[in-house]
């Protein structure tokens, strides 16, 4: 069987995926951003384009259940900019949703990853191709390993991948304890989001020694104290025999945000510098692919 991304035009082998922005949003929509949505389906057409222009080939994005992923949007966007985009289920912190939501999903979590990962979200027919959790600052609340344990119980049961959200960068050793150790989801499977907002080059390494893939993103105005930290962090881990754990992605959060094209345009020159071509082109085409293909 040759493996696939779900993408939101249907499978898609991952040797065809190309260049991934591994970490980004098109659409996304929280109570905790009053004001400063991404919900401009003109403007997520213009970025789209302007990310494949530049020779990208694949955008994940990681917008969970209930926070406007306008999933009926994302096949014309990705037919009409010829790059492919990859939908999440799943669920963020507790934060971003209403009392009744969550009241409404508690009880069917996993099924509902799952009906997402196998059947499609809502009447669109559209499959996610990854599951999004997210964890809390420097450790894990009720509602994270709750949502983590679903995830795990969606992936055991699937095969698809588990993107968690660590908050400030923070809480990655507790994360990986709960879902590949307790829960037995294999760390090859985990991608550990916003490792760039906190550079402790230690936890770095004990991620990638387990296994974990790495993701890097941003650069944003609420991280931007961290961003320049970025190269180096990817080169130690490079250095260190890990270049095959590692992922770039834009994470375009808010309208002010650089965003998917800036990924291309300023950050991978910037890269190049630091890693060389080879190791960056393993970064932005090998590793994604083998993540994202389940």
């Amino acid at each position: 069987m040759v493996s696939a991304a779900h993408t939101v035009l249907g499978e898609v082998p991952a040797d065809r995926l190309g260049v991934v922005d591994a970490h980004d949003h098109l659409f996304i929509r929280s109570p905790l951003l009053p004001g400063r949505e991404l919900d401009d389906v003109g403007d997520a057409a213009a970025r789209l384009a302007g990310f494949g222009a530049l020779g990208g080939g694949t955008v994940v994005q990681w917008t969970p259940y209930g926070m406007g992923r306008r999933i009926a949007e994302l096949p014309t966007l990705s037919q009409e900019s010829g790059v492919h985009v990859v939908a999440a289920t799943g669920l963020h912190q507790a934060a971003h949703y209403s009392g009744e939501l969550l009241d409404s999903v508690r009880d069917r979590l996993a099924e509902l990853f799952v009906g997402e990962l196998t059947e499609g979200i809502g009447d669109t027919g559209v499959r996610a191709g990854l599951i999004k959790v997210a964890g809390g600052f420097h450790g894990l609340d009720e509602h994270a390993e709750f949502t983590m344990r679903a995830a795990a119980e969606a992936h055991h049961r699937t095969g698809a991948p588990i993107a968690v959200h660590l908050e400030l960068g923070t809480g990655v050793l507790d994360v990986l304890d709960l879902l590949c150790g307790e829960l037995g989801v294999a760390p090859g499977s985990v991608i550990l989001g916003h490792l760039n907002r906190s550079p402790d080059f230690a936890v770095h390494r004990l991620a990638a020694e387990a296994g974990a893939n790495l993701a890097f993103d941003g650069p944003s105005r609420a991280n931007h104290a961290t961003d320049w930290r970025m190269p180096d962090a990817l080169r130690a881990l490079a250095d260190a025999g890990f270049a095959d754990r590692l992922l770039l992605g834009g994470d375009t959060v808010t309208p002010d945000t650089p965003g998917m094209p800036y990924l291309l345009r300023r950050v991978r020159p910037r890269l190049e510098l630091a890693l060389g071509k080879g190791v960056l082109e393993q970064i932005l085409v090998a590793n994604p692919a083998r993540v994202y293909a389940w």
